[in-house]
């Protein structure tokens, strides 16, 4: 069995650093390399579930997959130390600026010539957070595709997740070959032992331009790009915090009254 994870080096966001700090280039991409980056949360989650199914048989190869600047290498060598046997990396001057639309065209492309049974992503990555990547890629692999699954189970031909719908609970099957993204809760990642930290570094890790895979660059890039980024807001943070002194039946009636008056209950 081919598994396939589609992960992302993406700037860290334990690292608290102003926007006007050499982050943006002129044309308001986030510039990568100013930045402290790292490969995903939700990656690692996904990276997971694919040893996690690993483990329960014998035939499964592991292969995770980037595109961007050649900083994200970082990313496959994380992954790698978790326990992928191989990587590709998509890296190309013309995909800068890249949307989702067009990150998807890249990825499918290279997971069609990998060759895959089952492709395994996060939910959202932590930059951008759309969620729409992992069904773009289905799309155009013209394979199924189940999103936010919460547990998976991959056997001979068809894949079960189970998603939390709230008061319910969704079992759904797909034939493979598919594509499903994940959430946290399929398991937490293990960290690397150090010495699979150290044999990450010797892992195959496979470099692919756009005409690797039969893509024009006006295909890809701003210019290609469905939408456009044309101005960026610092977040404003949250607020002061309320603090409610006094008895606890007191503090609960000036809490409840708090809440309500600002329709949060």
């Amino acid at each position: 069995m081919k598994l396939v994870v589609l992960v992302k080096h993406v700037p860290d966001e334990t690292v608290d650093r102003p926007l006007t700090d050499g982050v943006f280039a002129d044309d308001l991409t986030v510039d990568r390399e100013a930045l402290t980056c790292r490969l995903g949360e939700p990656d690692e989650y996904a990276v997971e579930q694919a040893m996690r199914i690993a483990r329960r048989r014998m035939d499964v190869q592991i292969c995770v997959v980037t595109m961007g600047p050649p900083g994200a290498a970082r990313a496959l060598v994380r992954a790698l130390a978790l326990g992928a046997d191989e990587a590709v990396h998509v890296v190309d001057d013309a995909l800068h600026g890249s949307d989702a639309q067009a990150t998807s065209l890249v990825l499918a492309a290279a997971v069609r010539r990998i060759g895959f049974d089952l492709v395994l992503c996060g939910t959202a990555s932590t930059d951008s957070g759309m969620s729409v990547v992992p069904a773009m890629v289905a799309e155009r692999l013209g394979v199924p595709v189940a999103c936010e699954a919460d547990a998976v189970w991959a056997g001979e031909d068809e894949v079960v997740v189970r998603r939390d719908a709230g008061p319910t609970t969704d079992d759904i099957a797909l034939t493979l070959p598919a594509v499903v993204s994940v959430t946290e809760r399929v398991g937490e990642p293990r960290y690397p032992a150090y010495r699979s930290v150290v044999e990450a570094r010797g892992k195959v890790v496979r470099t692919w331009s756009l005409a690797d895979l039969r893509i024009r660059p006006d295909e890809v890039g701003l210019g290609a790009s469905a939408t456009v980024v044309r101005s960026v807001t610092p977040y404003a943070g949250q607020g002061p915090a309320l603090i409610v002194r006094g008895d606890a039946r007191d503090a609960a009636e000036r809490l409840a009254s708090y809440l309500s008056e600002h329709q949060l209950i």
